[in-house]
């Protein structure tokens, strides 16, 4: 019955949300930071291969996405380290609540210290709502390229004349206006659509931005449980002053 006891207790002050949050912030932090690298990579390669062979044209974009790339192992250190912390304070503050009416007493400074995390989470939630749209540009920009190639595939669902249908780097804002080609048209665009590169590199792209979703909808599960978490202590609890 002892060791039963002890598991029942562990059970018992087991925080389920946060457990659950934990576990889809670091799926979702290693499907946008996985797939996100490698798709920026692949994104590089298709520019440099097909739609500018100036180098000068796409420097700045080089630039960009290998920024962006030690960005991403950034955000997956961060997030290790922020999603174990936020862990810990929900077995703190999930104990605290289930045991309110007992011998447990909590701190003024552990409710300051959950009333911090429920702020920190809340702005960095709001933070991420803009990386997940960002993130949704350039599954926009190669579905358009993909729903192009379709219709040239089937000369019969569009009016265009095949010659017309292009997808144009510049207009994205990926090339400068000056870079030369800067777009493909027609079959050579539809070679490239066929092409394992373009395929992988865009099933990466919406990877990473399922990823962004499940990160955020982590976030907000934190947010709730701790909120929750906290209210009960500010409430009901019976604080020591120190």
């Amino acid at each position: 019955m002892g060791l039963l006891d002890c598991c029942a207790r562990c059970l018992i002050g087991a925080p389920f949300a946060s457990l659950v949050a934990t576990g889809l912030c670091f799926l979702g932090v290693a499907l946008f930071c996985g797939c996100g690298h490698e798709a920026l990579t692949g994104t590089e390669h298709l520019i440099e291969t097909y739609f500018s062979k100036n180098y000068q044209d796409y420097e700045f974009l080089i630039d960009v996405i290998h920024d962006f790339q030690y960005a991403i192992y950034g955000v997956a250190a961060f997030f290790f380290l922020f999603g174990a912390l936020l862990l810990a304070e929900g077995f703190y503050t999930t104990g605290a609540v289930r045991q309110i009416f007992g011998d447990y007493k909590t701190t003024i400074c552990g409710r300051g210290l959950s009333a911090t995390f429920v702020g920190i989470t809340y702005v960095l939630a709001i933070i991420w709502l803009l990386v997940l749209a960002c993130s949704a540009v350039p599954v926009y920009i190669y579905f358009s390229t993909w729903t192009t190639c379709n219709s040239i595939a089937n000369p019969s669902k569009t009016s265009a004349s095949i010659g017309n249908l292009c997808t144009d780097a510049r207009m994205y804002g990926v090339l400068p206006w000056n870079a030369s080609p800067g777009r493909v048209c027609g079959q050579s665009l539809l070679s490239i659509c066929k092409t394992a590169e373009f395929q992988m590199t865009f099933h990466l792209f919406i990877a990473a931005f399922v990823g962004a979703a499940i990160t955020l909808v982590a976030l907000l599960t934190f947010i709730i449980a701790a909120t929750y978490n906290f209210a009960v202590l500010k409430l009901m609890g019976r604080g020591t002053k120190f």
